[in-house]
């Protein structure tokens, strides 16, 4: 059973109308490992929806933080706004309506791009809606036992001045201390630093729970039957663990059922973590890969183990796994070993897999295609000359071109060198053998005597380059040099099939 199937049984026993939540505090730029938490909830709100749960999902963006520091990739002047609530400055390209929607809107995007049915929740306007009130008032009546839950939970001490809530200074717009003893609900007093005394209202936005608080207080207030959450928080002496603690004892609520998952792994950079930036972005993963593809990157494996994100072959080697577990749901001709991955499959689809197998153009083939042609009107030319995509639907030409898209974006910035290679429209100024110009002319006078398909292409290049003592190797070399200008690139027989027969026959004549 799939893993997301043992949560959705687990989290359906216990609530009628489960809520599954997820959430992000979008302080910087959002790295493509930040995707697993959303699609994590989302898989498990597709497979409670499958199990006919009347089942929603939140996405908490956590616009209410403050900006710790300057990250690098901001400008000076942003120097200005350490310590401010996000969403209370403007944002670095002046076109969002603060800081903290620049950095989350291409996330959110992508996050649709995948299918992630959520409601989009911001932190600063449920402080605004007084939604954190009930459970601010109880930080302050029970604040003794708050420091007493977190000494026994963390093991560290708690200073006995500690306070679960911050007022907002009215006047530099930094989180402040309050003045305990002058709480009286609804307001408490503060001094801020800045030389400024004031008062802030628990029931507006004038103020922020502690971390440790406020991510128990969304459980209250929302009822959250399920969320996944980074590994960082799962340790014994961890948020969750206090949390859980802190919704019963303090607001009188329960804890969600705990998904922990472990961090993304940039493949040769190593681990990304939201506070440290990443050089693959949400959107770069979407970009460059078909979003259906992403979704089962993250589901084929149990949240808790590592995954190794490649941004380079690997979007390859994903795209061909994914397309082959389709296969295999349709066929259902699978091994026991290949069950949750075709089941992966199946949930990445958000319950509306299709009804017939859709028409499919390997991702590796795709790659070379679209070097080849200048437009999508280009790509189908090829694709329907070698017979790969014949009679496609309107669905299937949809998902098509996203792969070209894709294709693209990936070849443009991430691909590796040797998978990129660009057709001569003219004979290129490259050295040839004797041997090698005969090799070429007697490859080209077989060709014309075939049909025009991979495998006849593949024997007549053997076979010719047998008779001369650079032997294959040799031959392969001399053909991709008169048609790419180099000693190598994609394999010769799919790539000459995908290509116009009289222009390789005219080409290999040296013309």
């Amino acid at each position: 059973m799939h893993w997301a199937d043992v949560i959705a049984e687990e989290v359906s026993k216990k609530h009628k109308h489960p809520l599954v939540s997820a959430g992000i505090s979008p302080t910087g730029y959002i790295h493509v490992g930040s995707l697993r938490e959303a699609i994590t909830a989302e898989s498990v709100r597709s497979a409670l929806e499958q199990k006919g749960a009347d089942v929603k999902m939140i996405y908490l963006i956590d616009s209410f933080d403050p900006l710790r520091k300057r990250y690098d990739f901001l400008p000076e002047k942003f120097e200005e706004y350490k310590g401010m609530p996000i969403c209370s400055f403007p944002c670095p390209c002046g076109e969002h309506d603060n800081y903290a929607h620049h950095f989350i809107q291409p996330f959110l995007d992508a996050a649709d791009a995948l299918g992630v049915k959520a409601e989009i929740i911001w932190t600063h306007e449920l402080y605004e809606q007084g939604r954190f009130a009930e459970m601010i008032d109880a930080a302050f009546v029970k604040r003794d036992r708050v420091i007493k839950i977190l000494k026994e939970v963390t093991g560290r001490d708690v200073p006995e001045d500690y306070a679960p809530y911050q007022p907002l200074c009215a006047k530099c717009n930094r989180f402040v201390n309050p003045i305990f003893d002058s709480y009286k609900y609804p307001k408490v007093n503060y001094k801020c630093n800045c030389g400024h005394e004031g008062e802030a209202d628990i029931t507006k936005g004038e103020g922020k729970l502690a971390w440790r608080l406020e991510w128990p207080a969304k459980w209250k207030i929302f009822g959250v039957a399920a969320e996944p959450f980074g590994k960082d928080h799962a340790s014994a002496d961890s948020s969750y663990e206090s949390g859980v603690r802190i919704v019963e004892e303090i607001f009188g609520g329960s804890a969600p059922y705990p998904i922990p998952y472990e961090f993304v792994q940039l493949k040769g950079i190593g681990q990304m973590h939201k506070s440290t930036g990443s050089p693959v972005t949400g959107m770069d993963a979407i970009n460059m890969t078909p979003p259906e593809v992403l979704n089962y990157l993250f589901l084929r494996v149990n949240p808790e183990r590592h995954i190794d994100y490649d941004s380079g072959l690997g979007v390859m080697d994903i795209c061909d796994e994914y397309d082959r577990m389709e296969s295999l749901h349709f066929t259902k001709e699978f091994t026991e070993a290949e069950e949750n991955s075709v089941r992966a499959y199946e949930i990445t689809q958000h319950n509306r897999i299709p009804d017939v197998q859709p028409a499919v153009v390997p991702f590796r083939h795709l790659v070379n295609v679209v070097q080849m042609a200048d437009d999508m009107d280009g790509v189908l030319e090829i694709l329907k000359r070698t017979g790969k995509f014949s009679d496609p639907s309107e669905t299937d030409l949809k998902r098509l071109e996203h792969r070209v898209n894709c294709a693209r974006f990936w070849l443009g910035k991430f691909a590796p060198d040797n998978v990129k290679f660009s057709i001569c429209k003219n004979m290129p100024n490259v050295d040839l053998s004797d041997d090698e110009k005969k090799y070429l002319a007697s490859t080209a006078e077989k060709f014309a005597a075939i049909g025009w398909n991979a495998e006849e292409i593949h024997n007549v290049i053997s076979e010719e380059a047998k008779r001369y003592s650079f032997g294959m190797k040799g031959g392969f070399q001399a053909l991709y040099k008169v048609l790419i200008d180099r000693t190598s690139g994609p394999r010769l027989g799919h790539f000459l099939e995908a290509m116009d027969k009289e222009f390789v026959i005219r080409r290999l004549n040296l013309g």
